[in-house]
């Protein structure tokens, strides 16, 4: 996260907290003291339901830093396995993957 993202997020959360104590403070008619309290329920309220969603969000679609971080070196040790190939292992793997296409294309009878 860069450090515009970072003061626009926490300017945009002070935000929030001010809307919703004035909301509670002249819209409900509570007291200041009241009034704080119940902002800060609401905001700490949504900040972790909102917080707990988006863990679950990357949890369930597997976009974590270390599941991406397992598949960036996955795919780099493939790539240099692929460039260590001489030309005829290449062409017998491509011969091969083609034919595994073909098997895969052609119904079950």
């Amino acid at each position: 996260m860069r450090r515009i993202d970072v003061l626009w997020f926490s300017t945009a959360v002070f935000g929030t907290g001010g809307v919703a104590y004035l909301i509670c403070r002249f819209a409900l008619g509570l007291d200041g003291t009241q009034a704080g309290i119940w902002s800060q329920v609401v905001l700490v309220g949504v900040g972790v339901v909102a917080w707990v969603a988006s863990y679950l969000m990357r949890a369930f679609t597997q976009t974590m830093t270390y599941n991406q971080q397992l598949k960036d070196y996955e795919d780099a040790v493939l790539q240099k396995r692929l460039e260590a190939l001489s030309p005829e292992e290449l062409a017998q793997l491509q011969a091969e993957v083609e034919a595994e296409r073909a098997a895969a294309a052609t119904p079950p009878e």
